[in-house]
């Protein structure tokens, strides 16, 4: 019997979907839900009910990798009670571990690769229908996503969806896992980018969040030739699409077209997320970065040069082998001179396969917390100046739905600077720009009053 017909006999299947990790892995896991939406599978929220678990994994620092072995372990007794349950593992950590993962963890049915995503349908049948356990590892990416657009047979996630333009990367940064799991930079064509920002549109969609490890060097191994400020203007202007981000950027390949990109291209909302990682030289050296703490400056100067109000996340790393208190101090000076809106730190942990990892002078676990909080702490009051220096000032907000804070009429949305405001009004404004005045801030959010049309 099919899945589908075993569907439509017994009643919806159910499938539960948890995600660990970064944005690529979230689109990802909505490529899943569309793909086995079509096949009959009904989303669930509670994991007791699920006939199908997907875990979608991440495995670029080890405490995202340990928490897919404890989640896996907390599944088994959930396998015990319903032995017709499976479970499939995707992403990073399955791409690591393979057939290591069916080893160790014996309730596991499925692990898929970081390009196998469009077979996640006919493997799943395999494994219902055969009783197998599988593992598929693809070398390259898989087609059937595009197909599955043109048919229109998925439905949006909201206001903002994720659309990935690129995947992998060549950078080879020394603590990086990523050219490992996800393989070197394969771009996804013009063409096919377009096709799902319009099939968005038309299900609802005003803001797309371009995705790859590296969206800076857009356009690599296409036979077109096409970079990616020019993918920018052709989204632009050939879609109808209200708004567009694009995260992440590497500094070596923000070129000064794509700064001057966002001054050009009304839509494109004044907001970058450029990792710097270090403020130290030495450190950026031993890290591969390929930038000095001075080029990165004058990259952030370019930008408020081209967008006075630009909104400014990134990625630092504090604890890398070797990093002397006087690197840490520049790295802390660095984050003082640029006044970051928002900052995504971590320690550094040793990865797989990365040279990190085989370098002397590791640091002590107190040290490196130690100087993580000094650092989160330095970076909090910075936001917090900053968010209430938002105070009076009439924003452009995109009304993405009401409010986790309120119970009743509270909406949230992002300003073109990605900054979260909450403020009262109808729900009929989801989905729409409004002008909201800035009345009080907080360390995560800002609050505000709609302004009269």
């Amino acid at each position: 019997m099919s899945i589908n017909s075993a569907a439509a006999s017994a009643g919806p299947l159910h499938l539960y979907v948890h995600t660990i990790g970064c944005q690529m892995n979230e689109y990802d896991t909505q490529r899943v839900q569309h793909i086995l939406g079509v096949q009959g599978y009904a989303l669930t929220t509670d994991i007791n009910q699920a006939d199908v678990i997907f875990l979608n994994t991440c495995s670029v620092r080890a405490k995202a990798e340990q928490k897919v072995h404890s989640y896996l372990g907390r599944l088994r007794r959930l396998k015990k009670r319903n032995p017709r349950l499976i479970i499939i593992v995707a992403g990073c950590v399955a791409q690591q571990l393979g057939a290591d993962l069916l080893g160790r963890f014996e309730h596991l049915d499925l692990v898929l690769g970081t390009r196998a995503i469009p077979s996640v349908g006919a493997l799943l049948h395999r494994v219902a229908t055969r009783s197998e356990r599988l593992v598929h590892l693809p070398e390259s990416e898989e087609e059937g996503w595009d197909s599955l657009l043109r048919q229109g047979q998925f439905s949006a996630p909201g206001v903002v969806a994720p659309v990935t333009i690129m995947q992998g990367c060549d950078n080879f940064c020394s603590y990086c896992i990523v050219p490992h799991v996800r393989g070197r930079e394969r771009s996804r064509p013009a063409a096919s980018i377009l096709t799902e920002i319009e099939a968005l549109t038309r299900q609802g969609v005003k803001e797309v969040l371009l995705l790859g490890q590296n969206v800076n060097s857009y356009g690599r191994g296409l036979p077109e030739i096409l970079t990616f400020s020019q993918l920018l203007r052709q989204i632009h202007d050939e879609t109808t699409i209200l708004r567009i981000r694009f995260t992440t950027s590497h500094p070596k390949d923000l070129t000064e077209e794509l700064i001057g990109s966002f001054a050009e291209l009304p839509r494109l909302c004044r907001w970058i997320h450029l990792p710097f990682q270090s403020g130290s030289d030495r450190i950026l050296q031993r890290m591969n970065r390929v930038y000095t703490a001075a080029r990165y400056l004058s990259l952030i100067e370019g930008l408020r040069s081209a967008c006075p109000d630009m909104g400014l996340s990134s990625d630092v790393m504090v604890g890398f082998p070797g990093e002397s208190e006087e690197d840490f101090r520049q790295t802390l000076q660095l984050m003082r001179e640029i006044r970051f809106d928002n900052l995504f730190s971590f320690s550094y942990s040793d990865r797989p396969h990365a040279r990190a990892s085989q370098l002397p002078d590791k640091l002590p676990e107190e040290v490196k917390g130690a100087r993580l909080r000094e650092l989160q702490n330095l970076q909090m009051e910075i936001v917090l100046e900053k968010n209430r220096a938002e105070i009076g000032c009439i924003r452009e907000v995109l009304v993405e739905g009401l409010s986790k804070q309120s119970e009743g009429s509270q909406l949230t949305g992002r300003t073109e600077q990605n900054r979260i405001v909450n403020f009262e009004g109808p729900a009929e404004l989801v989905g729409r720009l409004v002008k909201v005045r800035i009345s009080d801030a907080f360390q995560h959010s800002l609050r505000g009053g709609l302004m009269a049309d």
